[in-house]
C-alpha cells in the first residue's frame, strides 16, 4: 500500500523526532553555540539556526494569491489525488 502525499516514510520520521528531542533537551546549549558562532559570524549562525529549524518545524507550502486585473478572485485546491477542486 503506498503511503500517501507528504506523510513522510517511517526512518524519515524517527529521525525527525529524534532531532526534535535533541533540540528541545539542548536548547540552552544550543543559544550558547549559536551566540560562539555568531561573534564570529552572524550570518553563519543564522544558517545554523536555519539548518537546526528546518528539521524541528515542517517547512510550509508555497501559495501564490493574485487574478488577472477585473476578474474576480478564484480559489483551486488540489486534493492530493490530483484531482483539482
Amino acid at each position: 500500500m503506498a503511503r500517501p502525499k507528504g506523510i513522510p516514510n517511517k526512518a524519515t520520521a524517527t529521525a525527525r523526532e529524534a532531532i526534535s528531542r535533541f533540540v528541545d533537551a539542548n536548547a540552552h546549549r544550543l543559544e550558547g553555540w549559536l551566540d560562539e558562532i555568531a561573534q564570529e559570524s552572524p550570518e553563519k549562525a543564522f544558517r545554523a539556526f536555519m539548518d537546526v529549524v528546518e528539521y524541528h518545524v515542517p517547512k510550509l507550502a508555497r501559495v501564490e494569491h493574485g487574478n488577472a486585473p477585473g476578474e474576480s478572485f478564484r480559489v483551486m485546491v488540489d486534493s492530493g489525488d490530483g484531482k483539482v477542486l
